[in-house]
């Protein structure tokens, strides 16, 4: 499946203000729902249709970082040559593990770059565990650090090979990031409503929950060797780098072949399994930790059956140090 010129264009309406999105999560303390979360969701059939919708999945949001793959597939349609672990870090939010910023200093390397160009801003690495660790060695916040310098990498890259200014390749109006919004329009079918600023300086691109979980199901299922079927098989055989070790993307990639996930900021999550189907979600609030217990249920609704959907919907509350609650999913 590749686009074409002719794939039809729709614009999503704006959400009315009055609209409330249905409880997708609830937090349960002490046997007590002391919380919830609400938001929308949206799961597509093998065909592409709408199989299940909950909440407004036809208004524009933030897709986040979940708008990587696109990036990412620009940068190849721009020329720049990035395969395996390299392409899978251009579509990545990395922990910020070792591996992870050795690949990213390399990458620079290759493409006679330096750190000091990334318009990342300077940031402690994406995972805790990781952030402590570096705190603990004496670092700093640092551009190279921050979880899209991979990203940030490939567009530089791509910009120095085709002459296009450096200083200004997050600029909307840049060469390489009319490439990405034509990647956008083409793998969601949707025109861009709005365009913002994202958490690491990049152009943000709004989709409908629908049309982001329809440029999945275009990335898994494009003709090989397209730039969508190559960002989407190297994310899928390399997803420690698209994540990292303790990270939901990376473990549902690994024990579910084929499959492809990007979780974004403010909670958002896209999956595409190897079939067609795919989903997308958004929290309203914003809170990572409902991600998993709605994307573990909405997975097992979808027929999915294996033991990480467990490990995705496991998210304890905590009293005194002893487990006294969880977040569940409440669909």
């Amino acid at each position: 499946m590749t686009s074409s010129s002719s794939t039809p264009i729709s614009v999503p309406t704006p959400r009315s203000p009055e609209t409330v999105s249905p409880v997708l999560a609830e937090v349960v303390r002490s046997g007590f729902v002391e919380g919830r979360h609400r938001g929308s969701l949206v799961v597509l059939a093998a065909d592409g249709s709408v199989e299940t919708a909950l909440g407004d999945v036809t208004a524009p949001v933030f897709p986040r970082s979940t708008n990587k793959p696109m990036q990412a597939a620009a940068v190849l349609r721009a020329g720049l040559e990035l395969s395996g672990e390299r392409l899978a870090l251009a579509a990545a939010s990395h922990s910020g593990e070792a591996f992870h910023l050795d690949l990213v200093r390399t990458m620079l390397a290759e493409h006679g770059l330096t750190a000091d160009q990334l318009q990342t801003p300077p940031d402690l690495p994406l995972d805790p565990e990781e952030a402590e660790s570096y705190l603990a060695a004496g670092q700093v916040r640092d551009r190279l650090a921050m979880n899209c310098s991979g990203k940030h990498t490939a567009m530089l890259a791509a910009s120095a090979r085709n002459g296009w200014p450096l200083a200004s390749y997050l600029d909307p109006a840049h060469p390489l990031q009319q490439l990405v919004a034509e990647a956008v329009r083409g793998a969601s079918g949707e025109d861009v409503a709005h365009v913002g600023t994202d958490g690491c300086g990049a152009p943000l691109l709004s989709l409908s929950l629908t049309g982001l979980a329809r440029s999945f199901r275009h990335f898994v299922l494009a003709d090989p060797g397209t730039p969508e079927r190559l960002v989407a098989d190297a994310m899928r055989a390399h997803p420690e780098y698209v994540a990292g070790t303790r990270r939901p993307d990376t473990w549902l990639m690994q024990e579910l072949p084929g499959t492809l996930s990007k979780m974004g900021a403010e909670a958002v999550q896209a999956v595409a399994l190897p079939d067609g189907r795919a989903l997308a979600f958004k929290i309203d609030d914003g809170a990572g930790r409902a991600l998993g217990p709605v994307l573990a249920r909405t997975l097992r609704l979808m027929g999915v059956d294996a033991p990480v959907l467990s490990r995705l919907a496991e998210v304890p509350l905590l009293g005194g140090g002893v487990r006294v609650g969880e977040i569940r999913a409440a669909f």
